[in-house]
């Protein structure tokens, strides 16, 4: 099987002024005892912890706040797994790139599950916006193997940025509830909206970033 190519990180974020002096902070002042694998895996408590969260929702709207907390937790494990291999220099790169992937992979399917078995988003919209993350993930994990840039960002929003969104999220669904609102088109509570409008929105970057990137590969006669 043909190596993957060295590749370009591409992380123009809007938050990368705070977050990267943070991480840089974070790495330097981690207990030795504290490898990358376990930074992973506190990555991936923090998804379960924001599924927990959203699924005990439909006890009572308190448990938000616990999936927000894990949103944090999942911010730690994911940004500084990396960082620490990098600062420590034990980088593993193709382990790497397969684990780390493969593990925001299930994550993202486990917190945008958990979503959908909250009583704020239905389930069904809840995997459309599934469904247009994934689409996305796709082609940057595509790009990078042909084009050798990782692309993390799109538009000075990446990782981080959406999980700050997703906090604001839990925020306003804890204190504004689930208005008694009639809407159109079956939706049934008023976050389904936002979140339909957002699977549509991946769905058409996916589209036109696909077709742009063919067209230049075709170019280049590759």
């Amino acid at each position: 099987m043909k190596d993957l190519k060295p590749h370009q990180r591409v992380n123009d974020i809007l938050l990368a002024p705070l977050e990267k002096p943070a991480l840089q902070w974070l790495v330097a002042h981690m207990p030795e005892w504290i490898n990358p694998d376990i930074l992973t895996v506190i990555g991936i408590f923090g998804a379960v912890l924001t599924f927990g969260g959203y699924c005990l929702c439909n006890q009572n709207s308190v448990f938000l706040w616990i999936a927000s907390l894990g949103f944090v937790v999942n911010w730690l494990g994911d940004s500084l797994d990396g960082n620490l291999a990098r600062y420590r220099q034990i980088e593993r790169p193709k382990y790497g790139f397969f684990v780390d992937h493969t593990v925001d992979s299930f994550n993202e399917v486990l917190i945008v599950l958990g979503l959908g078995l909250s009583p704020y988003v239905s389930f069904n919209i809840a995997c459309l916006g599934l469904i247009g993350y994934l689409l996305m993930s796709i082609l940057v994990y595509i790009r990078t193997y042909v084009s050798g840039v990782f692309q993390l960002s799109y538009g000075k929003l990446g990782p981080t940025e959406v999980r700050v969104i997703l906090i604001l999220f839990n925020t306003t669904m804890y204190f504004w509830g689930i208005p008694d609102i009639k809407l159109p088109l079956g939706f049934n509570t008023i976050y389904d909206i936002p979140i339909a409008i957002l699977a549509v929105v991946l769905g058409i970057l996916y589209t036109f970033s696909s077709i742009k990137e063919a067209l230049s590969l075709g170019k280049l006669g590759e």
